[in-house]
């Protein structure tokens, strides 16, 4: 399977001579299909508890999906199968991870989300193949350090745990295309964000930020900055160097002012500025060439300047 192949379901089951489709069957108990040649095996959408045991003897298995079941038992069963390259247990009940997440070096997508997980084990960071990791939707307060090891990860969805902070190392997975830290209780980003030179989309919405760090415009690749819902009351100079930035959405924050780096961010089409303390508006948001949509409703304007009219004209939706 290429990187683009890898499903995020049981699809693969379905389509995989070597594969085994039993979803949506509402099964409680599966009894052994005595196929241990099997690669890809779907048991999305049961009423499983556990995995089965004989799951532990397919030593072929290359991706497993488990989607929303009812699992409340570590899948300590997967221990041996070093083959698995796709594994999806998100919306279960599981409490942690147990042992069966261990040395599974060929792995390269683990989707986790939906799952009342306080920790990740430290383990996890052995696997150091993983592309894509899910783990949105828990209870996580902290990540252990081994994760920092995980330098081929493209993409980590943090949302809607209770993180209160990023550790330093985060700014060593070089590879990250996407990080999405949404619904957390985040109150900084640590300047080491600004290694991640292959970024292009950072989702922190609805947390609890005063500010961004500085090297935030180390970033030159991003194109989409989601900061909806905090409580950011300035942005750095350094924002200026987001020439890559295409969405910003900056919407019930407490902005009272933009820097006048503002006006180098030239590939900007859409900038979302609703619901902040903004009075004035500065001039360079005019000469923002490929602007589209700029929003600015609830902010307590004073005056709406002439160059608005300017941005209307040449085809830019302005909401006032």
């Amino acid at each position: 399977m290429s990187a683009s192949q890898l499903p995020l379901h049981g699809r693969w089951a379905t389509d995989n001579a070597r594969g085994l489709d039993l979803s949506g069957q509402g099964l409680a108990h599966i009894s052994d299909p005595h196929r241990r040649d099997l690669e890809a095996l779907d048991l999305d959408n049961n009423r499983l508890t556990t995995l089965p045991e004989w799951i532990g003897e397919l030593t072929d298995l290359r991706a497993l999906s488990a989607y929303h079941n009812d699992l409340v038992e570590p899948p300590d069963v997967l221990n041996g199968l070093t083959r698995l390259e796709v594994l999806n247990l998100s919306v279960n009940r599981l409490p942690d991870l147990g042992l069966g997440l261990d040395h599974h070096t060929a792995l390269r997508m683990l989707d986790i989300g939906h799952n009342p997980l306080t920790s990740l084990p430290a383990s996890l960071g052995a696997n150091t193949e993983l592309e894509y990791l899910y783990a949105s939707d828990g209870r996580l307060t902290d990540l252990p350090d081994s994760l920092s090891r995980l330098t081929r990860l493209t993409y980590l969805n943090l949302a809607d745990n209770q993180l209160t902070a990023l550790p330093e190392w985060i700014g060593d997975l070089r590879s990250l295309v996407e990080l999405r830290v949404t619904g957390n209780r985040l109150e900084r980003l640590p300047e080491a964000v600004g290694h991640l030179g292959a970024l292009r989309e950072l989702h922190a919405v609805n947390n609890r930020l005063e500010s961004l760090p500085v090297a935030v415009g180390g970033l030159g690749r991003l194109r989409v900055l989601g900061l909806q819902g905090n409580q950011i009351t300035d942005l750095p100079e350094a924002i200026g160097g987001l020439v890559g930035l295409t969405d910003l959405d900056l919407r019930f924050n407490q902005l009272s002012a933009l820097p006048a780096s503002f006006g180098r961010l030239h590939a900007l089409r859409r900038l979302d500025l609703r619901a902040n303390a903004l009075t004035t508006l500065p001039p360079m948001l005019a000469a923002l060439p490929n602007l589209e949509r700029l929003d600015l409703r609830w902010n307590p304007l004073t005056g709406v300047p002439g160059w608005v009219t300017e941005l209307e004209a040449r085809g830019c939706v302005v909401l006032r």
